[in-house]
């Protein structure tokens, strides 16, 4: 077995890889533009032409697929075989036969790999360096990938104190559970995180409101479903309060050109970084 596959075995990793192939089944034009939008926003720009684009940890491929459709060179690579063939899925998709999207399967971990890469105008990691089991090993490798003009695009789960080492021990069981388990603690944990907004907007007259709109103005083209699974599976699982992150990238030359919080809750805050002149 793969190290991959082996950590999977083990319970000390979810299968986000097996996770992204089920939303390519909802994946549509809508979810493609909301994404696009997102890179727009956050990188303040209207595209990407001339710049290349490196996404660590391409997951579904969809925010590789938004970078090239804004006219980017993009390099796509994931530690998930799965999140591997889902990226490639997307590029047979739209972009069949594309010399300028390249995709592979390597670590974020792994610098004799990533050494190969080069530097990218762009460099884009978005959910993943706090699911490598070393974050901070990861960010700096992430950060050393930025060419001296280059941005860095990033987001890390929030620090919440003792309410996410209670999440780090809900995640570690999920992973190594039974089937019927899971079941029970993804039950839960929707009463948990949706049961408050369901109710909401069915006393407001508008049930299911949230949850079909929630890929949409800001939710980056995203599924609901497929993010509460990634969410209480997700697993390794580090988080780090946005002035620590904002610290370790000012010590090695960077400064926050960008930042949207998820105002103290327990999803991501996002940082865009560009090295200082």
């Amino acid at each position: 077995m793969t190290g991959h596959s082996t950590e999977v075995y083990r319970g000390e990793r979810f299968q986000f890889g097996a996770n992204w192939a089920r939303f390519l089944n909802v994946l549509n034009d809508e979810r493609i533009a909301e994404a696009e939008h997102s890179l727009r926003h956050m990188l303040g720009v209207s595209d990407l032409q001339g710049k290349n684009f490196l996404d660590i940890g391409s997951g579904s491929g969809l925010f590789s697929l938004a970078a090239r459709r804004l006219r980017a060179t993009v390099y796509s690579f994931d530690y998930d075989p799965q999140s591997v063939a889902c990226t490639r899925e997307l590029k047979h998709r739209y972009f069949p036969d594309d010399a300028q999207w390249t995709i592979e399967e390597g670590s974020v971990l792994d610098w004799d790999y990533l050494s190969r890469l080069g530097q990218f105008d762009v460099v884009y990691s978005w959910g993943v360096l706090h699911h490598t089991g070393a974050m901070w090993e990861a960010l700096g490798n992430a950060i050393r990938l930025v060419n001296q003009k280059g941005c860095l695009f990033i987001s890390i789960y929030n620090d919440q104190g003792w309410r996410s080492m209670m999440w780090k021990k809900i995640k570690k069981v999920y992973c190594s559970a039974s089937v019927l388990v899971r079941i029970s603690v993804i039950a839960l944990a929707f009463v948990r995180l949706w049961g408050p907004k369901s109710l909401c907007d069915l006393l407001i007259g508008r049930p299911g409101e949230t949850w079909q709109n929630y890929g949409k103005k800001g939710g980056r083209g995203m599924s609901p479903w497929r993010d509460l699974v990634d969410w209480v599976g997700g697993y390794p699982f580090e988080v780090a309060k946005p002035e620590d992150i904002f610290q370790f990238c000012r010590q090695r030359g960077f400064q926050l050109e960008r930042l949207s919080t998820c105002a103290g809750g327990n999803g991501c805050n996002e940082f865009v970084f560009s090295r200082r002149p």
